[in-house]
């Protein structure tokens, strides 16, 4: 990127998908300006703290949910600082398997404009700690890259500068890189890129254009992808939006002009979208995937920089429909906008200011989009004790979840669990991690994960529900215990 710097479960379910179409402020605002945005496993929320000139720091926070499971009236605390010189501002991040999170590069960093840094951080939320990650041999600049994690766990990202093709992925084990990306047409810069069903990754080309290219996992090299139709990547700096996979296969890719185009990865081959209104781009901006199929698009009155005024749009697949937009649109600049989904099914949005917002749509998920749970290791969960294991179906969702590009990713396609006393109405999140898959959309194939209970769940009959980007699966009954602690000595 260039140029730019105790309620029961009934109770909420229903506040939660039967509302209208509505913003909602939090209650208790950061005391920073908030940034980039990701969802820990653990259902709590990390969030980058921002400089008032627009630049990163290296400073994040956490929003934690209060016990009947609000965003809104969630709390803020501080978490460690990224490794010294550190400080990025856009840049690839992703949440791996085991639950750790990744951040790697940074167009401008710790101050410094077009840094392009080689730097990488990983965070261990249990721990609380962060530590270096040495780039790939030979790599000086990874600055805005691109990034998606496999189904495999793989994270993939493509440095961004001189023309680089190459992409290279890290492995989560040895955090050790290796080259891959054989084939691709055009350079990395400014290109975004999608996770599909079959996993295999879409990206729309910014040089090349009008083609895209598709990346394959097993062959680990690039190959033709077709025609969008329409140009998509702006004139001036070949800037391009998000583009969404949706609940019935297609892509919705938005335009750094007013274009959109619709790629169908089931069947494959484009078409063209909905035309953005007013001749607004949705350069550089945030999209999400609603829990009810629409996708929830940001757009700029300006180009980039140059000028204030953002509007939001629902997507259903083929026309754009204007909704609602926050209190402060009117003075907010489009590639600010940050766009995260919850486990509530609002969308967190941040825009480098005080003020974050919570998206509410009034559609709700059709049943066949749920995650199912199959079995558990015990039912009977003891608080403080870890490695549970959980099987069953859709635990990934059906997308990555929300989308930006090559700037930011804070995708959320991997399971959450949240645990609900009956007798209280109170919800626990608890911590997921290890995986068996992070694809998308997996359907009928039996997937897992483990998980582990905190002491701060409350004993007694419950009710236990897979999470996946805002989809609920049916309460699974369990039951929540203190484990007898055992004597360490006799006299």
């Amino acid at each position: 990127m260039n140029r730019k710097f105790g309620i029961g479960l009934a109770l909420l379910f229903a506040f939660t998908f039967a509302r209208a179409q509505s913003w909602a402020p939090l209650n208790n605002q950061p005391g920073f300006l908030a940034g980039t945005a990701l969802l820990l496993t653990d259902g709590t929320v990390m969030v980058q703290e921002m400089q008032a000139n627009g630049f990163g720091t290296g400073n994040w926070w956490r929003l934690t949910p209060d016990n009947s499971g609000s965003y809104r009236n969630g709390t803020w605390s501080q978490r460690a600082t990224m490794p010294a010189g550190h400080a990025p501002l856009y840049y690839a991040s992703a949440v791996l398997p085991d639950g750790r999170v990744v951040v790697v590069g940074g167009e401008h960093n710790n101050g410094m404009s077009f840094a392009e840094t080689a730097m990488g951080s990983i965070y261990d939320p249990v721990a609380n700690t962060w530590a270096s990650i040495q780039p790939p041999n030979g790599v000086a600049q990874i600055g805005d890259a691109a990034g998606v994690v496999l189904p495999n766990g793989a994270f993939m990202i493509a440095p961004c500068c001189n023309g680089s093709r190459s992409s290279y992925l890290l492995n989560p084990s040895t955090l050790t890189w290796t080259l891959t990306g054989a084939g691709k047409i055009d350079a990395n810069s400014e290109e975004g890129w999608t996770l599909l069903s079959n996993g295999n990754v879409l990206t729309v080309d910014t040089t090349a254009t009008p083609d895209s290219e598709i990346y394959s996992p097993v062959s680990g090299s690039w190959s033709y992808a077709g025609s969008t139709i329409v140009s998509l990547p702006s004139n001036t700096g070949l800037e391009i939006g998000p583009a969404v996979l949706r609940t019935d296969g297609t892509v919705f890719a938005a335009g750094g002009n007013s274009n959109t185009a619709i790629y169908n990865s089931v069947f494959g081959g484009w078409s063209v979208g909905p035309q953005i209104p007013n001749g607004w781009n949705a350069a550089d901006v945030p999209a999400a995937l609603l829990p009810g199929g629409n996708v929830l698009l940001e757009v700029a009155e300006q180009f980039l920089g140059q000028g204030n005024g953002i509007h939001f749009y629902e997507l259903n697949g083929n026309s754009l429909s204007p909704v609602a937009s926050p209190p402060n649109a009117a003075t907010g600049t489009g590639f600010q906008g940050r766009m995260l989904v919850l486990p509530t099914g609002e969308i967190l949005f941040t825009n480098q200011t005080a003020q974050v917002q919570l998206y509410t749509s009034n559609l709700s998920y059709q049943p066949q989009w749920q995650p199912t749970i199959s079995s558990i290791s015990n039912t009977s969960l003891g608080i403080g004790l870890t490695n549970y294991s959980i099987s069953g179906t859709q635990f990934n969702g059906l997308s990555q979840g929300a989308m930006y590009g090559d700037d930011a990713q804070s995708a959320t396609n991997y399971p959450v669990i949240r645990i609900t006393n009956n007798a209280t109405g109170h919800v626990f999140y608890v911590r997921t991690h290890d995986h068996s898959t992070m694809a998308v959309a997996t359907g009928g194939a039996s997937v897992s994960t483990m998980f582990d209970v905190p002491g701060s769940v409350e004993l007694g009959d419950s009710t236990l529900q897979v999470v996946a980007n805002g989809i609920p699966s049916n309460p699974y009954p369990v039951t929540v215990f203190a484990p007898k602690r055992r004597a360490c000595c006799t006299f």
